[in-house]
């Protein structure tokens, strides 16, 4: 599989007649409908009040952890690369991030995992929209459970992930790259 059609799985996909508003910073979203007081005291819990956002620099989104999270993974177990996964196990996906300055839209989770170089899964979630925390606190999002696949042919090799975090504009805050094998145990 070409570079060329790992970015077009790596895009994010749209409901039909769906189009993204224009962006806007904080300080817009701030002004707008101030009249509004239900509204305006909404948005200031939120962080979204006129002139409360420091000049933007740097990135917009930073991802600080991608786990797996399951019941029968063994607490305190050190993470070695490429992490090992037991097969036949449900886990879920947790990411954790910190909108550092700007209003994110539509951000989504993308995942394309690869085996021998043949596309074997890809997974889409979306994350939502975001400010920066008032409190300076990440953000968690928990993906739905899944199930590892099982038996020998699955255990054989190693799996290549491309992981994405990109929003409705195309604009991508992470892109990275990591491995995984299958085992009988935790590894």
């Amino acid at each position: 599989m070409s570079a060329q059609e790992d970015q077009e799985d790596l895009k994010p996909t749209f409901t039909p007649g769906y189009k993204p508003g224009a962006a806007k910073s904080a300080d817009e979203y701030a002004k707008l409908d101030a009249e509004d007081e239900s509204l305006a005291r909404w948005k200031a819990s939120l962080g979204i009040v006129p002139g409360a956002t420091a000049e933007a620099s740097g990135p917009k989104v930073t991802v600080l952890t991608l786990e797996l999270a399951s019941p029968t993974l063994p607490q305190g177990k050190e993470i070695k690369h490429p992490i090992i996964i037991k097969e036949g196990v449900e886990y879920n996906v947790r990411i954790t991030f910190k909108v550092n300055h700007s209003i994110i839209s539509g951000v989504r989770y993308i995942q394309l995992v690869k085996r021998a170089g043949v596309k074997v899964d890809k997974m889409e979630q979306m994350l939502g929209s975001y400010g920066p925390s008032p409190t300076g606190t990440p953000y968690i999002k928990n993906f739905e459970p899944e199930e590892s696949p099982s038996g020998m042919i699955a255990r054989s090799g190693t799996y290549n992930v491309r992981s994405r975090v990109i929003d409705d504009d195309g604009e991508v805050y992470a892109d990275w790259e990591w491995y995984f094998k299958l085992a009988k145990e935790w590894s």
